[in-house]
């Protein structure tokens, strides 16, 4: 899908480096070393390089799930947009220990916003944190 505008609240021309993974880019490098890109660079195009409709867009990701999700899954909310795995990759890195800070400079997002929204989106780790408190406290036993 294409969009012709800048980051929320910043210059239009403004760019915002976000690092990714390195098995995500040796899937894409591969991707482009099969099938190119068009000519102003984008990635996904029609068969003729054109600009990708939304209609076309939804209609691949809704079969794109299908293929690659249990049938559970496609009928959660898993992934349900495209723009869901923005949601996930900074969920992720948060989940890794990347510092609120770092992920929201690389999502666009203040600390603040960043927190409101995905304050609940770690869980399961309060062994991780306890475990961090006691070290910090240099309880080894704890």
């Amino acid at each position: 899908m294409q969009e012709d505008c800048g980051l929320k609240g910043r210059p239009r021309r403004a760019k915002r480096p976000v690092p990714i993974p390195s098995e995500p880019v040796a899937i894409l490098r591969g991707h482009i070393a099969r099938y190119g890109t068009a000519p102003d660079g984008r990635l996904f195009r029609t068969e003729r390089g054109g600009v990708l409709q939304a209609s076309a867009y939804s209609r691949t990701w809704k079969a794109a799930r299908c293929l690659a999700l249990t049938p559970s899954q496609v009928e959660s909310e898993s992934a349900r947009r495209p723009y869901d795995l923005r949601h996930a990759g900074v969920s992720l890195r948060l989940d890794a220990g990347i510092p609120a800070t770092q992920v929201a400079e690389w999502a666009g997002h203040s600390v603040e916003v960043l927190l409101k929204i995905y304050a609940k989106c770690v869980d399961g780790h309060d062994h991780v944190w306890h475990g961090m408190l006691d070290r910090a406290l240099g309880d080894d036993a704890g």
